[in-house]
């Protein structure tokens, strides 16, 4: 229905769901039925918090991992990855990650994926949302080599969200 009504993409997997209980494997079965209605599901993935010693790396694979499950190689660039690390949200540009270890991030995912996927996981868009606003959008684009940007509450403002397009545009 959502499809016949001009739905094309949809947001899976999103922190605020995930705080609420939803799984790998419920986010993973929205992902396999957004799919088979020729929606484009967009996964939500990203770490609590941020720790000194690595573990966080740990639980960003096992979300992609687990969250992919049963998605075949030829469906997977039919996915965009929507990287939003749950301690950058809602807050200020100066809180929104560093473009440099922002592309650190994007490239393991990268890994992540073409170690489940092979060669077709390099073709997956990412996109990076945690506190994107004007002042940021252009650098997170252009020094974290993502492909785009989800956009949380700057997009309810109008002149802001068109900064924000206006800064991509130029990136």
């Amino acid at each position: 229905m959502v499809y016949e009504a001009g739905a094309r993409f949809a947001i899976v997997g999103h922190s605020e769901r995930r705080r609420l209980g939803e799984t790998d494997e419920n986010v993973s079965k929205k992902v396999l039925a957004a799919l088979k209605e020729r929606i484009t599901p967009i996964l939500c993935v990203g770490e609590g918090e941020r720790d000194s010693h690595g573990l966080y790396l740990h639980t960003l694979k096992e979300q992609i991992r687990n969250s992919l499950s049963g998605v075949s190689k030829n469906s997977i660039k039919k996915i965009i990855i929507a990287y939003e690390p749950v301690w950058t949200i809602g807050k200020e540009a100066k809180d929104a990650m560093n473009a440099d270890i922002l592309h650190q991030t994007v490239i393991l995912i990268r890994k992540i994926l073409v170690d489940r996927f092979g060669p077709t996981g390099r073709g997956v868009k990412i996109i990076y949302g945690g506190s994107v606003a004007p002042e940021n959008a252009r650098e997170i684009v252009r020094g974290g080599e993502v492909d785009g940007l989800l956009v949380g509450h700057q997009s309810l403002k109008p002149e802001s969200f068109k900064k924000i397009l206006k800064e991509v545009a130029k990136a």
